[in-house]
């Protein structure tokens, strides 16, 4: 089985765990959340703790979903709890966002303005005119936002220019190279 997979998960007081109907129920002060359970894997709920357990021993893809579950379930408690960000930036001459209605609009170079709707559950904000601030209590759909704004313009190797995670490192290539004489 994972190591990973078993991990207890410590329940904080102000997050309550609930288990119905092969769904785990995640309630905590930013808001609530669910996860339907694979057939291979149970939990169980013992006082201010919660445990993965796998149901078919011996096959090697119910190890990996017990991992998979245990991750999953303490990045709802994380998310319930505290909540989740990602932050983009933008890099190119023009390029900028304005908030809007429910989400933000990026001018990217394009002959057009892009209006990015944010799902439910998901915030987006500006801070200056090149950075935006994702955030919102499920990991995945974070990080499925940020992506999705990300792939309007990836970050190039040449200029650099682009929307890129802050931090992330963009390696550069020369270019042409003038012929020598």
């Amino acid at each position: 089985m994972s190591r990973i997979g078993k991990k207890l998960i410590s329940i904080p007081e102000s997050v309550k765990v609930e288990l119905r109907d092969g769904f785990v129920f995640v309630h905590g002060p930013k808001g609530d959340l669910s996860l339907k359970l694979r057939p291979e894997v149970k939990i169980e709920i013992e006082s201010g703790a919660l445990r993965v357990v796998v149901v078919e021993i011996g096959t090697k893809e119910s190890g990996a979903y017990a991992g998979m579950t245990r991750s999953i379930i303490a990045n709802m408690v994380n998310g319930v709890l505290n909540g989740f960000e990602k932050r983009l930036e933008m890099i190119g001459v023009g390029y900028r966002a304005k908030e809007s209605a429910g989400g933000v609009t990026l001018s990217l170079g394009f002959s057009h303005p892009i209006e990015f709707v944010a799902p439910a559950g998901i915030k987006i904000g500006v801070e200056d005119s090149t950075k935006l601030l994702i955030q919102g209590i499920d990991k995945h759909l974070v990080g499925q936002v940020a992506e999705k704004i990300r792939q309007y313009k990836k970050p190039e190797p040449y200029k650099g220019k682009g929307i890129r995670y802050v931090g992330e490192v963009v390696r550069r290539k020369p270019g042409k190279a003038g012929k020598a004489q």
